[in-house]
């Protein structure tokens, strides 16, 4: 805990047995409550290695629901769990668990009610091993989703975010897509909401075992994203309502 706030990590995973182990001894458990884990139909050892490790909460798909489907199952048992402060990580390594005390002291300290982890503050992410085609989309997009939606983010697409769990609970994110999408959908409904953020710099690593998606589904998420981004501002100028914004 800090300032007795309950922190729970959630794993959202899908074939990660290579890098789960890493993953987890890095977890600075002194601070960290609970580690919940949630495999989403993966086909390899995913679900033995994380009992082995002794991961106590582990949800298993059914079925291959997409990478939003299983953020949504880790959140809703992160809540079930009572958890204060909710770190989303991704099993695969490419980011670095020893700074989850450095964003969760941001939200425990009542600073930020959401903090990323950027891989684009320190400059490095080219040199860590970012594919300079994501790059590029990185920036070309968090530019134009800045404007769209009148923020001031280094990146909108880092896959390490932290969240005050009573804020997180606000918005209606179980509309939102189960594949890529959800990511941006659920900051969207975040700053709809006027949640306060923070950033904290972290150099991502790109590892031969790290999850990435191919060029043509980075294509289709790109398009996706400035299509939720358009929607904020619609949403915002009272112009369309959108399911996602619906009650917020």
């Amino acid at each position: 805990m800090l300032n007795n706030k309950k922190i729970i990590v959630v794993l959202p995973a899908y074939n990660a047995e290579k890098t789960l182990k890493k993953t987890y001894y890095d977890i600075p458990f002194d601070i960290v409550d609970d580690v919940i884990l949630t495999d989403d139909f993966s086909d390899d050892k995913t679900i033995k290695i994380a009992q082995d490790i002794g991961i106590k909460h582990v949800i298993k798909h059914a079925k291959n629901k997409g990478y939003g489907a299983n953020q949504k199952s880790c959140y809703k048992k992160a809540f079930d769990l009572n958890a204060d402060i909710i770190v989303m990580l991704h099993p695969d390594y490419q980011y670095n668990p020893k700074l989850i005390p450095a964003m969760c002291t941001l939200i425990a300290n009542d600073t930020y009610n959401v903090v990323f982890g950027s891989r684009i503050l320190n400059g490095s992410a080219i040199k860590n091993g970012m594919p300079i085609y994501k790059y590029t989309f990185n920036r070309l997009l968090t530019f134009f989703q800045n404007i769209l939606m009148n923020q001031k983010f280094s990146e909108f697409h880092t896959g390490y975010r932290c969240f005050k769990a009573s804020v997180l609970q606000q918005v209606p994110f179980e509309k939102n897509s189960d594949d890529f999408i959800f990511d941006n959908q659920i900051i969207a409904q975040l700053c709809y909401i006027n949640a306060s953020f923070g950033e904290v710099s972290c150099p991502a690593k790109y590892e031969k075992d790290s999850s990435s998606i191919n060029f043509i589904r980075s294509s289709k998420y790109g398009l996706g994203v400035l299509s939720v981004s358009i929607k904020y501002l619609l949403q915002k100028l009272k112009i369309f309502n959108f399911s996602i914004f619906k009650g917020l």
